[in-house]
């Protein structure tokens, strides 16, 4: 089942069978919506692009964390990419398997180490030497040899937003290309690591082939010369960045001509293939379902004034990403005027896009943003005290709820207010007892 999908003469929008219009009565808006259907496709797409092979697809658990969302991929037989202890618990608790997670990061504190360590993880991804020390050491107390791969920084020039471009040079990722091999000898003498692998992950958003092909030469080279070298490298890890078409121009990543592409050289490298793909599964899977508040003119603009923000969103005010914004269930003929549809935060920078065509929007259109289901809701935050979104699952014209609107009480409710101030008055208010707002 494609989504959305159109009723041809309503136009109304449905995800799984489930019109928007009712998941927006059901659950109110601002809403993340993720389609079931598409999910499970995306996955068995790169599943069966790389068959022959049998890699392990790990999903990059930050793009899309949500406990129920990383539970049917790994029902689906998917590893776990992460890059926190936070994601580690997330993790488990969705039922992972430890020897199928992947601990990336370039920050990974001493207690994290030991957490992963603790549930026997596949292995560590390490970004510097520094790091390796540590893990090291951590792993000392464990009395065990910790996992390890060295992520190499390929110097492969991917073309995508600087901000996501993590295979170049003079990116804080990973071990310049020339000096991996004397960083692998010297992990080896390590006495509590066990060097298994190599990674690379040169960025993310990548549409074109020729980038990944080019990052896989080098990582063959460089896994030929590690084993002339004596060392052991049973496992290649060549990371994400898989790209989907945001614009209706942007053609996703043709995986199936990747696959021709690299299978020669995947064949010859004779070790355990991951893939670390998270956009690439949950990014078509996911909207964003917003309302129309007002409708303001201005002088050079007209402005579409949307329950939804930046906050709910990011991704256009931090990259200037375009996102597809569908109108629900009026019919696309006759007059259309141009919008940029914003939110309600105090910021210029608050916008779901730009100069967008439509029939004249009025209060109460819903607006569904495409593509919205990787660093959607990860990113998220509560600025201008606005609580995050719910979550919305639909499968087989169903809706199921698998994440609770947040309250402005749970915002609030972390806080401490010192007991200086608890003089008189408005003063002797706990922030854990916040005056209720009437709606």
């Amino acid at each position: 089942m494609t989504a959305p999908e159109r009723d041809p003469r309503s136009q109304a929008l449905k995800l799984d069978g489930v019109p928007v219009a009712t998941l927006a009565r059901r659950f109110g808006t601002p809403l993340y919506v993720y389609s079931h259907s598409t999910l499970v496709a995306n996955y068995d797409r790169i599943r069966q692009a790389f068959a022959e092979i049998d890699p392990l697809i790990a999903f990059s658990t930050k793009s899309n964390t949500n406990g129920t969302i990383l539970r049917i991929l790994l029902e689906r037989g998917a590893g776990l990419d992460i890059v926190s202890g936070g994601e580690l618990e997330r993790a488990l608790r969705a039922g992972a398997d430890p020897a199928r997670i992947i601990y990336a990061g370039v920050g990974k504190t001493r207690e994290e180490i030991a957490a992963a360590l603790n549930v026997r993880i596949l292995a560590f991804n390490v970004e510097s030497p520094a790091e390796a020390e540590a893990i090291n050491e951590v792993a000392s107390g464990f009395g065990r040899k910790a996992p390890v791969a060295v992520r190499v920084n390929p110097d492969v020039a991917a073309d995508t937003h600087h901000y996501i471009s993590t295979g170049r040079k003079e990116t804080k990722f990973g071990i310049p290309y020339h000096d991996v091999r004397r960083l692998c000898r010297r992990l080896a003498r390590m006495p509590h690591l066990r060097l298994i692998g190599v990674h690379a992950h040169i960025g993310s958003q990548i549409t074109q082939t020729e980038p990944f092909v080019k990052a896989l030469e080098r990582v063959v080279q460089l896994t030929h010369q590690l084993r002339r070298d004596g060392l052991t490298i049973d496992l290649v890890n060549l990371g994400g960045g898989f790209g989907i078409g945001y614009e209706e121009s942007t053609q996703p990543i043709d995986l199936e001509e990747l696959a021709r592409r690299m299978m020669p050289m995947l064949r010859e490298l004779r070790a355990q293939v991951i893939f670390e793909p998270g956009r690439s599964i949950v990014g078509p899977a996911g909207f964003l379902l917003t309302r129309v508040l007002y409708i303001k003119e201005a002088q050079t603009k007209c402005f579409a004034i949307v329950d939804g923000a930046m906050n709910d969103l990011l991704r256009p005010s931090l990259y200037s990403a375009y996102h597809r914004i569908l109108l629900d269930g009026r019919p696309g003929r006759g007059r259309r005027r141009v919008y940029d549809v914003v939110g309600p935060i105090c910021e210029t920078g608050d916008f779901l896009g730009k100069d967008r065509p439509f029939p004249p929007l009025k209060p109460d259109d819903l607006l569904l943003v495409c593509d919205a289901g990787a660093y959607g809701m990860t990113m998220a935050s509560n600025y201008n005290s606005r609580p995050r979104p719910a979550e919305v699952l639909v499968r087989q014209d169903k809706a199921y709820l698998i994440r609770h609107r947040e309250t402005i009480d749970q915002i609030i409710g972390c806080e401490e207010i010192p007991p200086f101030l608890n003089g008189s008055g408005a003063e002797q208010r706990s922030a854990r007892s916040p005056r209720k707002v009437r709606a």
